[in-house]
């Protein structure tokens, strides 16, 4: 890249206009004087004669030269090197069948639990480039849908690809923490992360919540707890016998406590969030909770370039004068 040091000498590009205007009007002083031109017509038909006023452009190009180079004229070579420390991050999102609710609205439009979800976790993803991140479905059990990858479009494919109605129905949330965190354990990053998200109580699987928490912990694996729903009662649409849907209230719960104590034991935090707005503050405040450690590094080769344009100005000026006082030298 080329850039200069004193562009403010480019203002002297003004004054170059009125010199020539000047010397024009002014022109040149008499050497000889005659009573009829016709004696000096044949002279001035010679080239030698019609080429010399370019002789007197020299010192206005020499001139010009100089102004460019007193602006200093530099070609600069810069290199950054980024060094990312990044984050082992594993979601682990609750695909029950309660997470068809429709306690959820974007719009104000009625949206099930599931798909607001998806949608949020989405963007949290897109602000996370430099973290390898893996994501977990869990019901009656845990299945890993994506490993730990940088790869990040193909884990927004498969995150899309993710629903309820998987597996048999349940909510395993013990069992959720304990695959999330044996996916991590090997991992060599500094910071560890798991994000859980449920909208039930842990009543199915072999792990009690707490002793994944307790892994978790002897691990230095932190775990995010995150309950969404309504409290009460929720609109959740169910398939009849004749395979009709219809939309029926039911008690929902969550196991606050329980979601509290493992964020506790982990370090972590635990969130209640009951529509669509409030979940989305909770993975921004995840977001800025963890960051990556970022090092930068930034090279920078200046080379002066002002000797290309001052050398050729005093080699014009150097020519203007020679040719004054040789070939074009003027009588007397």
């Amino acid at each position: 890249m080329i850039r200069f040091l004193q562009p403010e000498w480019f203002w002297a590009f003004a004054l170059l206009p009125l010199v020539i205007l000047w010397r024009g009007r002014r022109g040149p002083v008499a050497a000889v004087e005659y009573s009829d031109i016709s004696l000096a017509r044949d002279l001035a038909r010679r080239t030698r004669s019609r080429i010399g006023w370019l002789v007197g452009l020299l010192p206005i190009t020499a001139a010009a030269c100089m102004i460019v180079g007193l602006a200093r004229p530099q070609r600069t070579e810069s290199h950054t090197e980024v060094t990312v420390n990044g984050i082992d991050i594993v979601l682990a999102l609750d695909i029950s069948g309660s997470m068809q609710a429709l306690d959820f609205k974007v719009d104000n439009t009625r949206v099930n639990r599931i798909a607001v979800v998806k949608s949020v976790v989405s963007k949290f993803i897109d602000e996370r480039p430099n973290d390898r991140i893996g994501l977990i479905a869990f019901a009656a059990a845990p299945y890993l849908v994506s490993p730990l990858t940088l790869d990040h479009d193909w884990l927004q494919q498969n995150l899309e690809r993710v629903n309820t109605g998987i597996g048999d129905d349940g909510t395993a949330i013990g069992s959720a923490i304990a695959a999330a965190v044996d996916h991590l354990r090997t991992r060599a990053a500094k910071s560890k992360v798991v994000v859980l998200l449920t909208d039930g109580v842990n009543n199915t699987g072999k792990i009690p919540p707490i002793a994944a928490a307790e892994a978790a912990q002897a691990l230095g694996v932190k775990v995010y707890t995150i309950g969404v729903g309504v409290r009460g009662k929720a609109p959740i649409p169910v398939r009849d016998e004749a395979g009709r849907i219809h939309v029926i209230m039911a008690f929902v719960d969550v196991d606050e406590a329980t979601l509290q104590a493992i964020a506790d034991k982990t370090g972590g935090r635990f969130y209640r969030a009951t529509d669509t707005d409030s979940l989305q503050k909770i993975y921004e405040q995840i977001n800025q909770y963890e960051t990556s450690a970022q090092t930068v590094q930034k090279f920078e080769h200046v080379e002066e370039l002002y000797s290309w344009t001052l050398l050729p100005s005093l080699g014009l000026l150097g020519l203007w004068v020679l040719l004054q006082h040789t070939r074009y030298r003027r009588l007397p």
